[in-house]
């Protein structure tokens, strides 16, 4: 085998690598994705509910938004309840930005 043959023969597998990389990239965006789908779809339902309980929302509107659940269910698989965390608060807790991971706003001044 040659020099050549042997560059060759690592360019495809670079290529190979390179490609299933991506592939995994790829999914990771598309189940993040549906993550913060499923998220708004729950904050829907919740919503008119509260409405149909608290505000004499109708029951249709709950019915609607629990069709849509049901849709994404289906697509997805079984949703996770635990609400997804805001970007970056996790990294900052992570990273010490922000010591003791706790939320600070203007009312604690």
């Amino acid at each position: 085998m040659g020099l050549m043959d042997k560059v060759k023969a690592q360019a495809e597998q670079a290529v190979a690598k390179g490609q299933q990389a991506m592939a995994q990239g790829q999914a990771k965006v598309e189940t993040i994705q549906a993550k913060k789908q499923a998220d708004a779809l729950l904050r829907d339902l919740g919503a008119a509910y509260h409405a149909q309980q608290r505000s004499g929302g109708s029951a249709e509107a709950v019915n609607d938004a629990l069709a849509l659940v049901d849709a994404h269910v289906a697509q997805h698989g079984a949703v996770d309840p635990t609400p997804t965390a805001p970007s970056g608060s996790a990294d900052q807790a992570a990273s010490g930005d922000n010591p003791g991971g706790q939320s600070f706003n203007l009312d604690d001044v």
